[in-house]
């Protein structure tokens, strides 16, 4: 039997296209410290996941933060405990880099742990239907074409309010806290994507003093509307 050769390789590789899901749709989440992520994050991920009910879709979505230290460490074979030093956005001195990797066999540099995370939270994101909280979202997936990047805001004295009511610290403390935790978060990011590019810029910038938790959640959904995410 004669066999079109073109059209069944033509057949063949839409077959395959078709098997490939789209990576996404996802949305991180960024903020500065002090901002209601969590329960602005909770609450997107309740309407979004009603809002795919009432079109007939039977999807639920999802957020995550602290899960990607767990799957991380799994993939790296270590105690999560041993990993959670980056995820407090923190680094190992030089000499401490050293005498870990001579004193046990289970040793992994910070690039690689860093490496990692990126690579699990990319697999997250292209699963899809997922709201990424933090961890350098938005360097991580800024490539993703169904995706949005958010960046929740706010001025340094409200969330300093916020912050010492939080932990008892007196407003000067906690001023300088949420900041260092702030400079923390802008390097953690660009150690994906490096300092000052355009893979760590947002798509929206909230401001959360000034808007409720419902109000960002429905500007979020619309513009995730507008960018066919749901």
């Amino acid at each position: 039997m004669k066999v079109d050769l073109l059209k069944y390789m033509s057949d063949r590789l839409q077959k395959d296209c078709a098997k490939v899901k789209e990576p996404g749709p996802v949305i991180t989440i960024s903020r500065e410290y002090g901002c209601p992520a969590k329960r602005i994050s909770q609450k997107l991920t309740e309407e979004l996941t009603r809002k795919m009910f009432v079109k007939g879709k039977d999807i639920e979505w999802k957020y995550i933060t602290k899960e990607i230290m767990s799957e991380s460490a799994k993939e790296l074979e270590l105690d999560p405990a041993k990993i959670q030093y980056v995820f407090q956005y923190e680094q190992k001195s030089l000499l401490d880099d050293i005498l870990t990797a001579h004193s046990t066999k289970y040793y992994k540099s910070d690039r690689r742990i860093r490496n990692t995370i990126a690579k699990v939270i990319r697999n997250i994101s292209s699963e899809g239907n997922t709201i990424i909280v933090g961890r350098g979202g938005v360097a991580i997936a800024h490539d993703i074409p169904k995706s949005l990047h958010i960046n929740l805001e706010a001025p340094l004295e409200w969330r300093a309010l916020r912050t010492s009511a939080k932990f008892d610290l007196s407003i000067e403390d906690a001023e300088q806290y949420a900041l260092d935790i702030d400079r923390k978060r802008k390097q953690f990011r660009e150690f994906f994507e490096g300092k000052n590019t355009d893979y760590t810029r947002f798509d929206i910038i909230f401001n959360c003093m000034t808007l409720s938790i419902d109000e960002i959640v429905s500007i979020i959904i619309r513009a995730a509307e507008i960018r066919k995410l749901i």
